[in-house]
């Protein structure tokens, strides 16, 4: 069964936090967080999973991935814009990715798809 991620959904979960201005700033400096957060994390390199290289299988690239984390899931997006689930990835193996975390929050995933250049514009380009 294929997973495909809710590409609609907010990649941060913010508490309502009314009219309070203060708490309004302290939650937008919070990285996301809680079970419905989703994260995403750059990888230019090649990637071997077992000792398998991962290739795309729309465009054949071998390497320039986003790795988007939602629950325990980890879906693999080629700048073609090819994604999928990929199960032997799990919140620990992205969590051993993360070296820098960068805070970078976006409305949706469709929107930091779009804003990282994995929606797939430059589809056929290696950057």
């Amino acid at each position: 069964m294929s997973r495909a991620i809710d590409t609609t959904q907010s990649t941060s979960i913010q508490p309502d936090t009314g009219s309070d201005l203060d708490l309004q700033v302290r939650y937008e400096a919070e990285p996301p967080a809680g079970p419905d957060a989703v994260r995403c994390l750059t990888y230019p390199y090649a990637m071997d999973l077992r000792g398998i290289p991962v290739i795309c299988p729309a465009d054949r690239a071998r390497q320039d991935w986003l790795l988007i984390n939602q629950h325990n899931n980890v879906w693999i997006i080629c700048r073609c814009g090819h994604q999928w689930h990929e199960p032997e990835l799990a919140r620990a193996d992205f969590d051993a990715l993360v070296l820098i975390p960068t805070l970078a929050q976006y409305p949706s995933v469709q929107a930091a798809l779009t804003a990282l250049g994995f929606d797939g514009t430059f589809a056929g380009f290696s950057l």
